[in-house]
């Protein structure tokens, strides 16, 4: 699943391109992706010029001429890919602006999600109103993390993929965030102590930046807006390493299962 990095980059790519932008036509060949889409989809947004863009957590929020704002998810599977060829029967939408720019939500296997609604009640959108802290925000620190982590007793890594808590920071960068930390992925999160959760939020800010600055990182499904692929997993330093040598110490990386989930760490540097 694309994580905050790649959401992120996404967003800056549509904002380059569209914003200013007037919708001028839209294909819609299903009726739904996860959930419906919203009804007259068409009819609201053709006419419409793109106002801005902003990301909330792993969403996208594109806002529209009239107090609209169309919030989207790309799911497991999802791209926003710019112009090129159609994507076959993955394409679901297809717009097409002004400039003859054609944006197309090419979505395999249909967990993407799509809403329009009022953008001055997207803050207590379904989607968005339990949602925890902005890693990238101004505000996010260890004092603030130490927080949201207060009490928990379930293992750090889970703790920090809980979307209630920490937003965006999913699998790859939960494990490459714990390592530049030093902390164990199994301890639990309430058990941080006020340098420790200073440093964690630190390293999760510090590998976010990172992964945004390379475009993300391309695994399976995602690339970037441009169809080029994201670069972030050639600075992976234990993700998906598991025996090979930790750039620390030396021990081969080991991989461990969390939720369902591969966490990849060093047993001797992470504590």
């Amino acid at each position: 699943m694309p994580e905050l990095p790649e959401v992120e980059t996404t967003m800056r790519a549509l904002g380059a391109r569209l914003v200013g932008r007037r919708i001028e036509r839209l294909v819609q060949r299903r009726p739904d992706l996860r959930f419906p889409l919203p009804e007259h989809l068409e009819a609201r947004l053709v006419g419409r010029t793109v106002e801005g863009f902003s990301r909330r957590a792993k969403y996208i929020q594109c806002f529209l001429e009239g107090g609209l704002a169309l919030l989207l998810h790309l799911g497991m599977s999802g791209r926003l890919l710019f112009d090129g060829e159609p994507r076959g029967a993955h394409e679901h939408l297809t717009f097409g602006f002004d400039d003859g720019t054609t944006l197309r939500f090419v979505d395999p296997r249909r967990f993407g999600m799509l809403d329009l609604v009022p953008a001055a009640d997207l803050a207590a959108h379904r989607w968005l109103v339990h949602l925890g802290l902005e890693p990238l925000d101004p505000g996010f620190d260890g004092a603030a993390l130490g927080r949201a982590l207060a009490g928990r007793r379930t293992a750090l890594k889970p703790a920090l993929m809980d979307q209630r808590r920490v937003v965006g920071v999913g699998n790859i960068y939960a494990s490459e965030s714990l390592f530049r930390a030093g902390l164990s992925p199994s301890r639990p999160a309430g058990s941080l102590e006020e340098a420790e959760a200073e440093r964690l939020a630190g390293a999760i800010r510090e590998v976010l930046l990172e992964a945004i600055e390379a475009g993300g990182s391309s695994l399976r499904d995602y690339v970037q807006a441009d169809g080029e692929l994201g670069n972030f997993q050639r600075n992976f330093r234990v993700y998906d390493r598991a025996g090979a040598p930790c750039p620390r110490c030396g021990r081969a990386i080991e991989r461990i299962v969390q939720g369902a989930r591969a966490t990849f760490w060093c047993r001797d540097c992470q504590r």
